[in-house]
């Protein structure tokens, strides 16, 4: 229509030599102009008002195949990623250049919504789906619809608050159950730094374990130091010990909060997820993006996820955490390895039997000091197993520690049939010395407050 007036105008003009004023006021252009189009108008006639750009796309048109290309990896390869996330595996693994909002068009088209779609989104796809629903016929059609209209009802909220001031001033911690990988529903535990967003720690479990947020916390206190405080699941605030757990040892609550305690790290628990909506976000974020990435590099066992964590999650906080630039740090100076294995140790109550021995995880234990001489002692004494971070197993009897050697059920030898029979040696062993969190009333003292507080909160 432009062309066609444009070409009306400079026709009239020339035809009747009118004035080129009037003409560049009705075209909103300078007479210099004007005087370009009559030439123009001269040596091509109409067809020189053409634009030559008519009919031709634009230099920077995705291909088609590109695009059907793009629409069959999302549904066979790269299938509930949510449309960023795509745009960064199509650009790493396939080599193809498209935008999240090119992706998101073309998908939208095809009726497909990101993991991570708006509210304002979900409610067009929702309008195109009825509209298509009213006009269908077809059964098969109709169902089809049904369920597209059944996914898209969805809710999520966590509420928004301010960061802390400092990098270790508050660390919160959750563990969140999805199928990660493989056909099995695991557990992974996750320590976000709130003032920058950087995850501190990642351990995958079978469920949600103190083993796990040992790993977590052993990956912080190596990494960066002591922080000042961990926000987590409130576990057994109204009842000190969880009714299924049959020994203190599986109270994860206890064990945790006794070890925060040896640190100086402050435990603050909550019921409500949206108390640590930081961790609760993070959660959502990596069930959209990671379990693509484990796919993608065919992890099938925990063993190997946990290998595969430690660089995800280094090209995760480079992608997301804010810079340490201009935050200032809180964490105390990283403890000793030494220091650390004592401290993060599963701590438990048994009995001595009248074999002289301590039944332990199934196995039994005799008593044995740093010489490597067996220890008898009368059944029924107390005593308190400890196994450290590292998996050695020590045993505190009256505050005094002995080693836990294992009994095996056959002698690998017979001293009367087999010929290369040799008496074995006495084995010395390394007891480290007595330090405060083994002590066992030193523990009792802290498990009895505990519960005195935990009572005060009952009622």
């Amino acid at each position: 229509m432009k062309e066609q007036y444009k070409y009306e105008i400079i026709k009239k003009l020339v035809d009747t030599n009118g004035n080129k004023k009037n003409a560049a006021l009705k075209l909103h252009c300078t007479i210099r102009t004007v005087n370009r189009l009559i030439l123009l108008y001269q040596n091509e006639g109409k067809e020189g008002f053409i634009h030559k750009n008519r009919n031709r796309k634009p230099s920077t048109t995705i291909p088609e195949d590109t695009r059907r290309k793009v629409i069959d990896l999302y549904r066979t390869k790269y299938h509930d990623a949510n449309f960023t996330h795509f745009s960064e595996l199509l650009l790493k693994n396939e080599n193809i250049s498209v935008s999240d909002s090119t992706i998101k068009k073309w998908l939208f088209d095809e009726g497909i919504l990101s993991p991570k779609a708006r509210k304002k989104t979900i409610k067009k796809m929702k309008s195109i789906l009825s509209e298509h629903k009213k006009r269908s016929n077809s059964k098969k059609e109709l169902v089809k619809i049904e369920e597209k209209l059944e996914r898209l009802d969805r809710s999520d909220a966590h509420p928004r608050r301010p960061r802390c001031a400092y990098f270790g001033e508050l660390i919160q911690m959750d563990a969140s159950p999805h199928l990660w990988f493989g056909d099995t529903i695991s557990h992974l535990h996750l320590a976000i730094d709130d003032a920058t967003g950087m995850i501190v720690g990642a351990y995958f479990d079978r469920q949600e374990t103190l083993n796990a947020y040992y790993q977590i916390t052993y990956q912080i206190l190596t990494a960066y130091g002591i922080p000042a405080k961990f926000f987590t699941d409130r576990r057994t605030v109204f009842e000190y010990k969880r009714k299924n757990a049959s020994s203190d040892e599986e109270d994860t609550f206890t064990q945790f909060s006794y070890a925060c305690h040896q640190l100086g790290i402050e435990l603050e628990c909550s019921s409500v997820p949206q108390a640590k909506g930081r961790v609760e976000r993070l959660n959502q974020t990596l069930q959209s993006r990671l379990p693509i990435e484990l796919r993608l590099a065919g992890i099938s066992t925990i063993e190997e996820a946990n290998e595969f964590l430690n660089s995800y999650i280094k090209e995760f906080n480079d992608m997301f955490s804010l810079p340490l630039n201009n935050t200032k740090t809180v964490f105390e100076k990283q403890p000793e390895n030494t220091k650390i294995n004592q401290i993060l140790a599963v701590l438990s109550t048994r009995k001595i039997d009248n074999g002289h021995c301590i039944r332990y995880k199934n196995k039994y234990y005799i008593p044995v000091t740093k010489n490597g001489i067996r220890t008898y002692l009368k059944k029924g004494t107390t005593a308190m197993v400890i196994e450290s971070f590292e998996g050695s197993l020590y045993v505190n009897i009256l505050d005094q520690l002995f080693v836990m050697v294992k009994i095996p059920e056959h002698e690998e030898l017979s001293k009367t049939f087999d010929v290369q029979y040799e008496k074995p040696k006495q084995r010395k062993y390394y007891i480290p010395p007595m330090s405060h969190p083994w002590k066992h009333a030193s523990y009792l003292n802290y498990v009895a407050k505990q519960k005195h507080r935990m009572n005060g909160a009952n009622v």
